[in-house]
């Protein structure tokens, strides 16, 4: 009997506690919502624009913005700069001017006479040793025989005697073009140019060389101190100077007058060693 006063044998579990009614004239509060659980977003679906969902887009596209930056600067991915155009447009950055493939030797030598700009400026980056070389050590053969009395020392002495006298004529022609074309180049750079110094200096050597050849053609036949061959002898000095300026010009991106410049003491050589050397 006591225990069935006590309860025992009946359902031991605790009675159920029933929720308290709100008091009259008040709502009840709403039941809890169960706990959700946070799940991970699998892998390439995360989240975007700092907490938004994904299917909200990234509105700031700050995520192509980063991907850009990163791979702006890689091989392949060169980031375009621009320069602020005053009156409201921007204006990129000019590219160099391409200069084009080699020219063979043959253009090369026409293109400088029948176009010099064109041509210096499409051999601007590539050295033209070969025939700057072979021209001037010709040239340097003949051109013994363009002054007076070398020539009649030349022509009276033996064979054995003149061989040696011309090589080493052609090859002082050779050496002092070289000499030139640096002091020409070097100046060239301390003016503000950005050129090579291969093609400067081998394209001065041509320019000497074959600006002078048609005076030493007259001259080997008339002499050097013929009026015709001194008018020659000044006309292509001039020639020399305007295309010592447009190659310094084209090669080294410089205006003409610093162009000029450049180039003004291999033509004050040239015209104390070879053009008043005939006179």
């Amino acid at each position: 009997m006591a225990g069935f006063r006590n309860g025992r044998g009946r359902d031991n579990r605790p009675p159920q506690q029933q929720p308290q009614q709100a008091p009259y004239g008040y709502n009840a509060a709403p039941p809890p919502h169960p706990q959700q659980q946070w799940q991970q977003p699998p892998q390439g679906h995360q989240q975007q624009a700092y907490g938004e969902p994904e299917y909200f887009g990234d509105p700031y596209g700050r995520q192509g913005h980063q991907q850009h930056a990163a791979a702006a600067n890689n091989p392949g991915h060169t980031q375009m700069f621009s320069v602020d155009d005053p009156y409201g447009q921007a204006a990129p950055l000019a590219a160099p001017v391409p200069t084009g493939p080699r020219l063979p030797w043959k253009q090369l030598l026409s293109g400088i006479v029948l176009r010099p700009a064109d041509t210096f400026l499409q051999m601007r980056d590539y050295a033209v040793w070969g025939p700057a070389l072979i021209v001037t050590f010709l040239y340097g053969l003949l051109a013994i025989f363009g002054f007076e009395k070398a020539r009649e020392e030349a022509l009276n002495a033996t064979i054995s005697s003149t061989i040696p006298y011309v090589l080493m004529t052609a090859l002082g022609f050779v050496l002092g073009g070289l000499i030139l074309g640096a002091v020409t180049h070097t100046l060239a750079r301390q003016l503000g140019g950005d050129g090579s110094w291969q093609p400067t200096v081998g394209l001065s050597m041509l320019i000497m060389s074959l600006t002078d050849a048609p005076r030493l053609v007259f001259a080997l036949f008339l002499g050097g101190e013929n009026g015709l061959v001194q008018v020659l002898g000044w006309a292509t000095w001039l020639a020399a100077g305007a295309l010592f300026t447009v190659m310094v010009s084209r090669s080294h991106d410089l205006p003409w007058p610093k162009a000029l410049g450049a180039s003004a003491i291999q033509l004050v050589a040239l015209l104390s060693l070879i053009k008043l050397g005939t006179l």
